[in-house]
């Protein structure tokens, strides 16, 4: 069995991202191998005044890096993009970013 907190990684603050708080549109990082239905379910047990619309993830590949002949590549990333509905109340904890 998963656990929200397995799923939900880290909420991601970017520029971008703070232009879709006022819209209720989030950016999560989450485990590679979470689908959106487990992403959907993990949000609203981790924050229970939400309703959740609509979940878009987006899988990075990690960048080849090198230190003189050595060559590896950064972490692999998965971000979702969440979407809350109309009457659903905002998430408490990107309240005083705006």
């Amino acid at each position: 069995m998963k656990y929200a907190h397995d799923i939900i990684l880290r909420p991601v603050l970017t520029e971008k991202g703070y232009d879709g708080i006022a819209d209720k549109r989030y950016v999560f990082e989450v485990a590679l191998n979470a689908n959106k239905i487990e992403i959907k379910k993990a949000l609203e047990i981790v924050f229970p005044n939400i309703k959740v619309k609509s979940v878009n993830t987006l899988r990075t590949e990690g960048k080849i890096k090198r230190q003189g002949m050595h060559a590896g590549r950064t972490p692999e990333v998965k971000k979702a993009y969440v979407t809350l509905t109309e009457d659903s109340k905002p998430i408490e904890f990107f309240e005083g970013m705006i």
